[in-house]
């Protein structure tokens, strides 16, 4: 007879196991089905490791720039293979992490490939070899190849780099995070072929660490989804650092040279360049794990690569449910985890709210950080806003200066007829850390008046969300 469950989650990434967790704290009897590794390619592969990376990057930044701080440091240098083996330490951590989480709540991780039989059922098989590239074992205490049953199915199995035709990565000259997460040692030259937060991120790290970086965007402005003032600032401070942008291009044609690679760079005005480099990463994004899940045959409605689902996580088929990559963007590993509470709160007949993606924070930890949360400000126009603006810069700030980190921009949008918060923008020092005091106020629909009348403390980077706000209706004080 099948292992019975309540609930099983496919994919033990952050979406999964974050669900698994609360539907076993609601009383469910849960398993969790993990092909590869708990905590997923956030933990592994993505977020936490990349952190890790450019941690590193920043400490060696203020090393080489300790006069500025009135220090010395002599004969600076770095181990690339400490550097990573750091970073992987970092990871294995969190990872254990997971698996002694998935204990102490008490769900079973089933150790596998799985399949949707039909409603209810989950054939869980061996993984294949593709699947298990990279991986870790098996943990000690996990089920395996099987039959499982439960009456409701939360497919959460995640995103993979998407892979241009012609472009496809080899692991030696093309690569993508996975290989750039862990280079056997630092390449002299690098092509990035994207710059949204992946492709920002890596061009940053190996900037940093005095790799020659050239980064080729499609769209007319790095990090395309940003506001396009912060981009702008942001790239002015890439291009100050030795970084080579290059705009409105896509890399049409890759030959290897040598080595390395040479990329034909073709831009919108119909002009190519060649450019040759030791190493190209593809950050062109990622494409949704929804193959080989039997979700084809079971008639459940995909749409462009993604699985269709209302805002509670049901899928076109009841008792089956999706969150996080493979249920739409944004592709980022808080907007899954909260996904996970909502379905499963919604599971077990709680007062759930469906997610409101305009008030999903990003953040991109390249140097300088960027992060934001709402309508950039020519969407909020565009969606008929008439909208005040507020910026507040850097150089402004006594903590910033203290720091040594007078660049940046912190920048908020209002609606001028109601005073309510559209969006906030951030570039510079920490704002991955202050970007969540926009997105509370904004969860609790406060106005420009009950921003303005918030006590700030003194000295703090958070100075400048305040003033911003005040600039915005002409009550800066430091400025």
């Amino acid at each position: 007879m099948a292992d019975a469950y309540d609930i099983i989650i496919i994919g033990g990434g952050p979406g999964g196991y974050v669900a698994a967790i609360r539907a076993a704290q609601l009383g469910m009897k849960t398993a969790v089905v993990e092909r590869e590794h708990l905590g997923g390619i956030c933990l592994n592969w993505g977020c936490i490791p990349t952190k890790a990376l450019l941690r590193s990057a920043e400490i060696y930044h203020y090393m080489e720039h300790a006069k500025d701080y009135g220090l010395s440091a002599e004969k600076i240098g770095f181990d690339a293979s400490a550097v990573v083996k750091r970073s992987r330490g970092v990871s294995a951590q969190l990872n254990g992490g997971v698996g002694f989480l998935m204990k102490k709540n008490k769900v079973d991780v089933i150790w596998g490939e799985a399949t949707i039989t039909k409603p209810g059922e989950v054939k869980v098989g061996k993984p294949t070899k593709a699947a298990m590239e990279p991986a870790h074992p098996a943990p000690k205490g996990t089920k395996g190849e099987g039959t499982y049953t439960a009456k409701h199915i939360v497919i959460s199995t995640g995103a993979r780099p998407r892979v241009i035709p012609g472009i496809e990565p080899d692991g030696k000259t093309i690569w993508t995070y996975f290989e750039a997460m862990v280079p056997p040692s630092m390449p002299k030259s690098l092509l990035v072929m994207g710059s949204g937060a992946i492709g920002i991120e890596f061009a940053s790290f190996y900037r940093t660490m005095g790799v020659d970086v050239t980064v080729v965007e499609m769209m007319d402005q790095v990090m395309p989804v940003e506001d396009a003032e912060i981009s702008a600032i942001a790239a002015k401070q890439f291009k100050k650092q030795g970084m080579n942008i290059i705009t409105g291009a896509k890399v049409s044609k890759v030959e290897k040279a040598g080595a390395g690679i040479k990329a034909t760079v073709e831009t919108k005005d119909g002009k190519s360049q060649v450019i040759e480099a030791e190493k190209l990463i593809s950050a062109v994004g990622v494409v949704g794990n929804i193959e080989n899940l039997g979700l084809e045959k079971l008639g459940v409605k995909t749409d462009r690569g993604i699985i269709s689902v209302d805002g509670y996580g049901n899928t076109s088929v009841k008792g089956i449910y999706a969150i996080g990559d493979v249920a739409g963007p944004p592709m980022l590993a808080h907007k899954a985890e909260h996904e996970g509470v909502i379905c499963v709160e919604k599971i077990a007949g709680l007062d759930a709210h469906p997610m409101d993606k305009k008030k999903i924070p990003g953040c991109t930890y390249c140097n300088p950080q960027v992060a934001s949360v709402g309508l950039t400000e020519a969407k909020a126009k565009e969606a008929g806003h008439e909208v005040k603006v507020g910026r507040f810069p850097f150089v402004g700030n006594g903590k910033a200066i203290a720091l040594g980190e007078p660049d940046g921009l912190v920048k908020t949008v209002f609606d001028k007829k109601t005073g309510q918060l559209l969006g906030a923008h951030m570039v510079g020092a920490e704002v991955t850390e202050l970007i969540q005091g926009f997105v509370v106020a904004m969860n609790l629909e406060t106005t420009e008046e009950d921003l303005m009348h918030t006590v700030f403390p003194h000295p703090t980077l958070s100075e400048m969300m305040h003033e911003s706000v005040l600039d915005a209706y002409d009550r800066v004080i430091h400025t």
